[in-house]
């Protein structure tokens, strides 16, 4: 693996790490209240794009972590839905 597939692979573990702990906090207690539909519909569509980038680029580290991401923040927003 080379600099920048280190890099990549760093900055992916990073940001979906971060995003975990809300989104345990939000799967463990059901409180949505704090969401915004609007910039959860868009960062739910940003972050599958990012797959789809990391798809067509064959760019493992992102396509690993947007999917893990999309995932997470797709169950967010039915929950979003479901418990408004």
């Amino acid at each position: 693996m080379n600099l920048i597939d280190w890099v990549g692979t760093a900055a992916a573990i990073l940001t979906t790490a971060s995003f975990v702990p809300q989104a345990w906090h939000t799967f463990r207690t059901r409180d949505v209240s704090g969401i915004s539909l609007g910039m959860y519909s868009l960062f739910t569509v940003g972050v599958a794009l990012w797959l789809v980038y990391g798809v067509l680029m064959a760019a493992w580290p992102i396509i690993i972590a947007n999917t893990i991401t999309t995932s997470l923040a797709l169950m967010i927003l039915v929950m979003k839905l479901r418990y408004r």
